[in-house]
């Protein structure tokens, strides 16, 4: 490597980390359930929209590397600070929805894969909720961010179950001309597949954890790559799990009689060509990954929200004994999940509409997102000009697609 590209390397590498984080975790169990149930019963046909979705996800997640390092402050604080703790709340209320929402569905993933292998649920749950805790209680912002990356990486698994699954590239390029938009359940997955990509806890943490890391403005630029790399990894995952379910059971866009009731049907459909020990065995190694990573995130975006909206001291940098309700709220999150997943029964029906709700809440978390970062900043960091207007464009349409997926679901449409 030419010694010129070192320090471009280690600039980078210091700036790194947020965004690549928050975007292995959005390829958390839901998200994967959904893209599977849509390469299930649509075959391909959903491929361009995960495509569509990078550059819609890395601007809506710019927004918060803009508002961290030019503020200095997590999302809730800067709402609250702006608008008044009214508007902090309900948009934390908003976090807390999706948040519990997101974290009962990781859990039940770890769960099922737990059942694959006849591993007992008290282990099964209670060892990850263990993990989780010890890492954040005894660790420091670095330490947490170098072990989700590592964890969730494994992740890419997905990709190689796509390629062991042998699609057929010519039925994926026809795929992009079948868009049965007329049909209320395809739309209705537009909308899940949308709130599987873009979810208000993303909001709150990577904001966050640029505040944490100790980014300032003169690290945006690094940080946009980083959230960039990150959009492009998440929507490889996105796209690699779909890509498996059309290639096995969605007769490549003729959709499936056939209903994925739980984690050990997704790993039934996925693995065939690697046999059904091995296969169980790599699909199990993704899931928990990507259930693992979003917990830790999941949870960590509930913490900084809350000592954002109650101006209490959270951060990672702190002891649980100079930030108490900082890791409070992280232990009661986690917990609060794992006991859940004793109640709920492992069905796929449920992560989906965990999707759908957060395509609900999209109007909130993206009309708050962007008053702040084209009214809250100075001039020279606050979105103006071309940007601006592709900003409201992209929104919109986006929010627009979500809201008549949500419509469909419940019977309106």
């Amino acid at each position: 490597m030419p010694s010129a590209s070192l320090p471009r390397l280690s600039a980078y590498l210091k700036a790194a980390g947020p965004g690549l984080v928050v975007m292995l975790a959005d390829t958390d169990v839901g998200s994967l359930i959904t893209a599977a149930q849509s390469g299930a019963r649509w075959g391909y046909s959903l491929l361009l929209l995960q495509i569509l979705l990078v550059p819609i996800l890395y601007v809506v997640q710019e927004l918060t590397v803009r508002l961290g390092t030019a503020t200095g402050r997590g999302h809730g604080a800067l709402i609250r600070e702006r608008y008044g703790p009214a508007w902090a709340w309900i948009s934390y209320g908003g976090l807390v929805v999706a948040g519990i929402g997101a974290i009962v569905t990781e859990f039940s993933g770890i769960a099922g894969i737990g059942d694959l292998f006849g591993v007992p649920r008290l282990v099964s749950l209670g060892l990850p909720a263990c993990l989780l805790l010890g890492l954040v209680f005894t660790g420091s912002y670095r330490r947490v961010e170098v072990v989700a990356i590592v964890v969730g990486l494994f992740e890419l698994v997905f990709v190689g179950l796509a390629v062991a699954a042998r699609p057929n590239l010519p039925e994926i390029v026809a795929s992009f001309g079948h868009m049965p938009l007329g049909d209320g359940q395809f739309r209705v997955l537009i909308a899940a597949n949308i709130g599987a990509v873009i979810m208000p806890w993303m909001i709150f943490y990577q904001q966050s954890a640029i505040v944490d890391k100790g980014l300032g403005w003169e690290h945006a630029r690094r940080s946009r790559l980083d959230t960039l790399v990150g959009a492009v990894v998440s929507q490889c995952v996105m796209g690699a799990i779909l890509v498996a379910a059309a290639a096995t059971i969605g007769k490549a866009g003729q959709g499936s009689a056939k209903g994925l009731e739980t984690v050990g049907d997704l790993a039934g459909a996925f693995t065939p060509a690697l046999g059904p020990w091995l296969g169980q065995v790599v699909f199990g190694v993704g899931i928990i990954a990507a259930a693992f990573v979003a917990l830790n995130v999941v949870a960590l975006a509930l913490a900084w929200g809350f000592g954002d909206v109650t101006g209490r001291p959270h951060s990672l940098e702190q002891s649980p004994r100079e930030a108490p309700a900082f890791y409070g709220a992280f232990a009661l999150a986690v917990a609060t999940g794992a006991v859940a997943v004793q109640l709920v029964p492992d069905l796929v029906a449920l992560n989906i509409a965990v999707e759908v709700m957060n395509a609900l809440l999209l109007p909130l978390a993206l009309g708050l997102l962007i008053l702040l970062a084209t009214r809250a900043l100075p001039e020279g960091q606050r979105v103006a000009g071309v940007y601006k207007g592709v900003v409201y464009a992209v929104s919109g349409i986006t929010i627009a697609f979500a809201m008549v997926g949500v419509l469909d679901g419940v019977g309106l449409l």
